[in-house]
């Protein structure tokens, strides 16, 4: 198996706007009913939801626990193999938010530039 299929396997887990949201809701709240899940994730439609839970299910990520009693119940809990990507996603999540500083920073920068222009002929001159 090459690199790029392996790291590409991995990507395919987390791509898409949901997977990482609803994992990330998974594990830091442990079981949730769907409901729970719609909740937590206001902007993703019911069957969005029911298709990423589905693939995620498929991939042994997320484990469905389906009782059998009227109205039916069903829960969604992260499995143990799924326990395996919370270093992962938590590491993303830790670069996201270092990111996030950059590039306001970054921007901020730009934004006092522009706010004094002796700056920038320093900057255009390599004075």
């Amino acid at each position: 198996m090459t690199v790029y299929c392996k790291f590409g396997t991995a990507l395919d887990i987390l791509t898409g706007k949901w997977k990482s949201l609803i994992l990330l809701r998974l594990l830091s709240n442990g079981t949730m009913r769907f409901s729970e899940l719609q909740k937590a994730i206001p902007d993703i439609s019911k069957k969005m939801l029911t298709q990423q839970l589905k693939e995620l299910e498929y991939h042994d990520i997320v484990h469905r626990e389906v009782y059998a009693q009227i109205p039916p119940k069903v829960e969604y809990s992260i499995t143990e193999y799924g326990q395996l990507m919370k270093p992962v996603l938590q590491t993303m999540s830790d670069w996201g938010a270092g990111h996030m500083q950059h590039m306001e920073k970054l921007y901020s920068e730009e934004d006092e530039k522009r706010a004094n222009p002796s700056e920038l002929r320093k900057i255009n001159s390599l004075e």
